[in-house]
């Protein structure tokens, strides 16, 4: 097993150099979340790498996507940054649906995807990052309305992660869902790949909420899901230089 993951990489590497890119700053880790997303197929990680990068200098130049850049959608604070789960230690992103509005502005609409993703990934080490750190999402659909609902803001959340962050998602909780967004849920499942789709939980029993709390854990959950824990929104979270 290890002498295929050994050659695989040695192969995807090769193949990224035949793109006319390079591998040279990136570890075996972080590679080898390109290939698990693409079932350990050299070529096809190779692709999806250098497609990361293009995206990756255009969308994100400086490196880091500002605050000012995306003001109007830190203002809903929809997104809370609850530190790191029980298990494991991943970062608990909390997305509440009821203050999110679909964007007027989808650059900032994207951008502020990147800021919450990358900021999320960052908070879950100290120092140097290895690559292959995960985050576990929380959708939370209590008290939505149909104004709320944004299924091309879904999508593209979605496709940004399985393009541009593959492997990075751990788990998805999907809480409260109405009635009427079981529609909706079926049309931007479409859009997810098996393997995304797998990591997507609708809670929606005794027994599914009991394992959400066991896993995440009272001391990262805000008290209105049982837990312990304040609200904390994502801008609010103050990273050190060395989080990334």
């Amino acid at each position: 097993m290890e002498n295929n993951r050994e050659l695989a990489l040695t192969q995807m590497r090769k193949s990224v150099q035949n793109l006319g890119s390079s591998t040279q700053k990136v570890g075996d880790t972080t590679l080898l979340r390109f290939l698990i997303a693409r079932s350990m197929d050299p070529e096809k990680a190779a692709k999806l790498f250098v497609q990361w990068q293009k995206w990756r200098a255009n969308m994100v130049p400086n490196g880091f996507i500002s605050e000012a850049e995306i003001a109007d959608e830190l203002g809903a604070k929809k997104i809370y940054l609850q530190g790191l789960s029980r298990n494991r230690g991943r970062p608990v992103m909390l997305i509440k649906a009821r203050n999110h509005f679909p964007s007027k502005d989808q650059l900032q609409f994207k951008k502020f995807v990147v800021y919450l993703l990358d900021k999320t990934i960052a908070s879950s080490f100290k120092g140097r990052e290895i690559g292959d750190e995960k985050l576990i999402a929380v959708l939370d659909l209590q008290s939505i309305s149909y104004k709320n609902v944004d299924a091309r803001g879904l999508i593209t959340g979605f496709q940004f992660l399985q393009a541009y962050y593959p492997e990075r998602l751990a788990k998805l909780y999907i809480l409260s869902m109405p009635w009427f967004f079981v529609g909706v849920w079926r049309m931007v499942s479409r859009f997810l790949e098996k393997a995304t789709l797998e990591k997507v939980v609708i809670v929606s029993n005794e027994d599914e909420k009991r394992d959400f709390m066991e896993e995440i854990g009272e001391e990262v959950l805000p008290e209105e899901y049982g837990g312990r824990a304040k609200l904390i929104p994502i801008q609010d979270v103050v990273l050190s230089p060395l989080d990334g």
